[in-house]
C-alpha cells in the first residue's frame, strides 16, 4: 500500500525544478507504482499569513505516515521547513532527508550538497524520557524552538535523558543521486 508523504522544501527548489523530480518521479505509473501519495503545498502557502500557513501546514500533515525533506542550498535555515521538521516528529511522522543539489536544475547545472537541516535542530530529552523540547542552532548556540513547545517522544532509553540530542542522531539522510533515489525512495519512506 502506498505511504503517504509529506514533503518538505524551501521553494526555490521548485522553482530551479530539483524538488519536483522528486516529487514526481515514478508518478506516471501511478501511485501505487510509486509507493506514495504526495501531501505538500505549493504557491499557495506562500501568500498566507504566519497563523494561516501554520493551519495550512498542519492540515497537509493530516494522514500523513511520512515527512521527506528535500536538502537544497538554504533548506536547513528556512523556518517554515524548520516547523514543517519539528511538527511531522511532534505528529509521530517518520522522517527523511533526501539530498537533490546532485539533480541538475533548469539551468542544467548541479551543486554542491546543501547543510543537513537535522544538525542545525535537536530535542532535549526529559527526565522521563518521554517528551522533547525543540531546540534550534541560532548560529552561536542551541535556543528554545520559539513556535512549539515540550512534545511526547518515543520513550528514550536512560542514557538520553536531560541531554540535548541533534535530529540527525535519529533521522536518516539520503542523496537522491548517489544513492539512486529514482529506485530507492519507496524504500527510504517504508
Amino acid at each position: 500500500m502506498a505511504k503517504r508523504v509529506y514533503f518538505a522544501f524551501h521553494y526555490q527548489d521548485v522553482i530551479d525544478f530539483r524538488a519536483n523530480v522528486v516529487r514526481n518521479h515514478n508518478l506516471i505509473e501511478g501511485t501505487e507504482k510509486a509507493g506514495y501519495f504526495d501531501a505538500s503545498i505549493w504557491e499557495e502557502a506562500r501568500k498566507k499569513n504566519p497563523l494561516a500557513l501554520k493551519r495550512m501546514i498542519n492540515a497537509e500533515l493530516e494522514n500523513t505516515t511520512v515527512t521527506a525533506v528535500l536538502i537544497g542550498t538554504d533548506t536547513y535555515a528556512r523556518p517554515w521547513v524548520r516547523y514543517e521538521i519539528f511538527k511531522s516528529i511532534e505528529r509521530g511522522n517518520s522522517v527523511i532527508g533526501v539530498h537533490i543539489n546532485g539533480i541538475s536544475g533548469k539551468d542544467k547545472k548541479t551543486k554542491l550538497l546543501g547543510p543537513n537541516p537535522f544538525d542545525y535542530l535537536g530535542l532535549v530529552i526529559s527526565d522521563d524520557g518521554k517528551n522533547g523540547t525543540p531546540r534550534e542552532w541560532d548560529g552561536k548556540k542551541w535556543i528554545n524552538y520559539p513556535e512549539l513547545d515540550a512534545f511526547e517522544i518515543n520513550e528514550q532509553p536512560i542514557d538520553n535523558r536531560n541531554k540535548g540530542f541533534q535530529l540527525s542522531h535519529w533521522l536518516s539522510v539520503y542523496d537522491w543521486i548517489a544513492d539512486n533515489g529514482y529506485e530507492n525512495f519507496s524504500s527510504w519512506i517504508s
